[in-house]
């Protein structure tokens, strides 16, 4: 029965089931419903896309179809489980479209990271606080380039220029109103930058747009020049006109993101960095291909972290000494600390007889999207036992200060308002490695 069913489906993929030949309760119920029946077709596409673009993965590709009908048949005539089955299948039929499609790091790729590393390494020597920077600014590149802002209209949205800006060649910009380049455009303030991003002699597309929103979110688009048009990243995998393509995108609230254009062993990379507490995490995207395994440096710090005499009161702009005993005892709990957060198996505080519930005792609480909780931990003053939280913003580091961060304090059991208190720390590079892997954060395609 599932040959015959995958024997049916194969034959009828390319525009969707035959209807004049559905037998089975599932493909009656298929076809009955137009919903479904688009879907049918969506996925016998795919289905047929990949088959021919990955001829090694054939058997597999085949044998994991046969399973995904078996489960699909369960479903018998009811629509809303047949829906949530295709709907799974060609979710995952086209992660696997996109993953032949993606760039493989080559030796150039690994080369480039290694030397990264080195010069990391190497400067960690010499300014332990800041060597990833100075790294990271030795290799960024000035590219030639020629930019141009999109026209804005009545409602501050931002579209493509109908007159030809300023440095773009004829040539260029007969080929970027070939490649309808509007949709990359239509929300925020959009910057348009060309520039060659892989040598060959032509300019390339850098599309970067402010949303704003919550994170108020920069987002970057490339597109890569080949003489009569430019190509959307990513156009192979997603070639709806509005598919998100973007390469990347830098957070600047609720995340410590950043990006420097460099140039490493004669190859340009978007050299993309997502910091937290203690580590930052380095990725070299390839800037016009779809980047799945990406070359990884990543910087791991230790801190020295200090909660200084005088700090700003919480209710005014006039700042107060500490109280030597207070200083010390925060001080005291900081020390306890690990750079990672960690769910408490045990109670910070001691649970009292009576008195709230335990969930009171077990952590600080409820945490803010732009702020980073590092740790919960008990920060002990005469007989009292107090539950602090160190926040920071993202590993946010400068010369100045270093690591700012803060130190929030409650009383389990107690409606006394919450205390909080400024930290400083320095910090120390302990190990530079290297990996090869997904991106995370907004460099996660």
């Amino acid at each position: 029965m599932s040959a015959c069913a995958l024997l049916f489906f194969q034959q009828a993929m390319a525009g969707g089931m035959d209807c004049a030949k559905a037998a089975s309760a599932v493909e009656k119920a298929v076809c009955a419903d137009k919903g479904l029946y688009a879907l049918d077709a969506q996925m016998g596409a795919a289905y047929s896309k990949l088959m021919k673009s990955a001829p090694d993965k054939t058997a597999e590709l085949k044998g994991t179809q046969r399973l995904w009908l078996k489960t699909r048949n369960q479903c018998v005539e009811n629509v809303s489980c047949l829906n949530q089955r295709y709907r799974e299948r060609l979710e995952s039929l086209q992660t696997e479209w996109i993953d032949t499609l993606a760039y493989l790091p080559d030796e150039i790729d690994r080369q480039a990271m290694v030397e990264l590393q080195q010069r990391i390494e190497a400067a960690s020597k010499v300014d332990p606080e800041f060597a990833l920077e100075k790294t990271l600014g030795a290799f960024t590149v000035s590219l030639d380039k020629t930019s141009f802002a999109g026209v804005p209209d009545d409602d501050e949205q931002t579209h493509f220029p109908e007159t030809i800006p300023k440095g773009v060649s004829q040539d260029e910009w007969k080929a970027l109103n070939a490649s309808n380049i509007t949709g990359a455009s239509e929300t925020g303030q959009t910057t348009y930058i060309l520039t060659d991003l892989d040598g060959d002699g032509l300019r390339d597309l850098i599309v970067e747009t402010y949303s704003g929103g919550t994170g108020l979110f920069w987002y970057t688009e490339t597109w890569r020049g080949t003489g009569s048009r430019f190509t959307r990243r990513g156009a192979e995998a997603a070639p709806e006109t509005n598919a998100e393509t973007t390469l990347f995108y830098t957070n600047d609230r609720g995340a410590n993101q950043a990006v420097n254009w460099i140039k490493v062993h004669d190859r340009i990379y978007a050299a993309y960095r997502d910091g937290a507490y203690g580590v930052d995490n380095v990725y070299l995207l390839n800037p016009l291909r779809i980047n799945h395994q990406v070359p990884t440096i990543t910087v791991q710090y230790g801190y020295e972290l200090n909660v200084p005499r005088t700090q700003a009161n919480q209710d005014n702009s006039t700042a107060y000494e500490l109280p030597p005993t207070v200083q010390k005892a925060l001080i005291l709990g900081l020390s306890k600390i690990r750079n990672t957060e960690s769910k408490n198996s045990a109670p910070i505080c001691p649970i009292p007889s009576s008195g709230p519930g335990d969930d009171d005792y077990y952590s600080y609480g409820a945490s803010y999207y732009a702020i980073e909780p590092v740790a919960d931990f008990p920060v002990i003053m005469g007989d009292d036992c107090f539950i602090a939280r160190l926040i920071n913003w993202f590993g946010s580091y400068d010369e100045k200060v270093g690591l700012f961060a803060q130190l929030a304090l409650r009383k389990p059991g107690s409606e006394e308002q919450a205390q909080s208190y400024t930290v400083n720390g320095r910090r120390h590079i302990t190990q530079v490695s290297i990996s090869i892997g997904k991106a995370e954060g907004g460099a996660a395609n």
